[in-house]
């Protein structure tokens, strides 16, 4: 295999990873994708490692002893080597990473000095940021020499206007990074990137993208470039998700302080884990579940859902001074021709037909005829635009 990039997406129970060939025009094609799940002391399960081709054609699945991130990594890299094989090994190894804080507009080959930079930023996303870096020193600790790239949620968004990035606090706050920063942007580069080819009409215009998934954010674009989204200074802010609560008034929180007797750690396992989909129907976060469900608190859950979609939407199209397209991506937005059908029914006002044979085909193009907004479902590849800007970093020899 020509200079194999891998790149890691590590969450709390499960590591996500391709690898990327480099061909000799320096493009990119996907060799494999896998993972390993069943993580952590919590699981009763064995980890198992899974592994298919770029075609999807499965290369193995079997438990692993494996309990963590170092272990993990390392079944990952016994599997390169005995089944892919490079004498070399990978060429360089690229991470998405939630949080860039201030710091961090681009993506930014890792040493001891990036990584502590890194660290401090964990309370901002102390559910993704851990277990980023616990990928990046597994890595490190199997292979040393091999370079790695960080690439990051919160970049894309740092091209905002500025008033955009900020909230109505005193400046002593901002100035100490308390501010809006956005997440997905990894996804929101690959839509950008991707819209000259399936929709080129709309790629110098004003898009709101809609990445709907158990993670769920939307993002004004105009002309590639980010102007304004729903997540903030952490991954809770905005839309419901699966588990988290989306936009909450702050005024929430002092009453859970002072008045129901919660800790701050309580108060951040109610909101990140317990709330959102899962929280108001009671029965589930996966929006599968809620959409075949009879309960009356399940179609509540969707209802909610739908709803902050609509708000949000109107919101982000008064920041682009208008619209052209819309595009749903994500698990949800790729999958769920209900919801798109229901979001899209409610922007009516805005001139939105839809086309329903299209939709429940799932696109890319799903607007009806007579739509004064093209309407579009795009699935996302964050893995290859980590995989484009660690080949690039690397090619360029740069640090930064």
């Amino acid at each position: 295999m020509r200079e194999p990039i891998l790149v890691i997406n590590a969450g709390s129970s499960s590591i996500k990873f391709s690898v990327y060939e480099t061909a000799a025009d320096r493009t990119l094609s996907a060799a494999a994708h896998g993972q390993v799940e069943d993580l952590g002391e919590g699981s009763d399960r064995p980890a198992r490692i899974e592994v298919a081709d770029g075609r999807g054609r499965k290369l193995i699945d079997k438990p692993i002893a494996a309990k963590d991130h170092a272990g993990a990594m390392a079944a990952i890299h016994d599997w390169f080597a005995e089944h892919i094989g490079s004498e070399a090994g990978f060429s360089g190894v690229g991470h998405r990473v939630v949080h860039g804080g201030l710091a961090y507009a681009q993506p930014v080959r890792i040493d001891a000095a990036v990584l502590a930079a890194l660290d401090e930023l964990v309370p901002l996303a102390p559910l993704h940021q851990p277990h980023n870096l616990a990928a990046i020193r597994a890595v490190s600790g199997l292979a040393p020499d091999v370079p790695q790239v960080a690439c990051f949620d919160t970049a894309f968004h740092r091209a905002q206007p500025p008033l955009a990035q900020q909230f109505a606090l005193p400046r002593e706050l901002t100035a100490k990074g308390v501010r809006r920063y956005g997440f997905h942007g990894l996804s929101y580069e690959y839509i950008t990137s991707a819209l000259p080819r399936v929709a080129p009409d709309c790629a110098d215009g004003k898009v709101v993208v809609a990445h709907l998934g158990n993670g769920a954010s939307m993002c004004a674009i105009e002309a590639g470039r980010s102007i304004a989204t729903t997540m903030s200074f952490t991954a809770l802010d905005g839309l419901p998700m699966g588990t988290r609560t989306g936009a909450l008034d702050p005024g929430v929180i002092l009453y859970l302080l002072q008045h129901e007797g919660m800790s701050a750690a309580q108060i951040e396992h109610l909101l990140y884990e317990r709330s959102g989909l899962l929280g108001v129907s009671g029965l589930s976060s996966d929006m599968r579940a809620l959409l075949a469900s009879s309960l009356p608190a399940a179609k509540e859950a969707v209802d909610l859902f739908v709803y902050r979609i609509g708000r949000e939407l109107g919101s982000l199209a008064a920041a682009l001074g208008g619209l052209d397209a819309i595009v749903f991506t994500a698990g949800i937005g790729e999958n769920a021709a209900e919801i798109r059908a229901r979001v899209c029914k409610d922007a009516r006002w805005l001139g939105v037909t839809l086309d329903e044979r299209a939709n429940a085909a799932g696109g890319p193009r799903i607007s009806g005829s007579d739509s004064r907004i093209s309407i579009w479902v795009i699935p996302t590849d964050e893995n290859l635009v980590i995989a484009r800007h660690t080949r690039r970093l690397l090619d360029a020899g740069t640090s930064n």
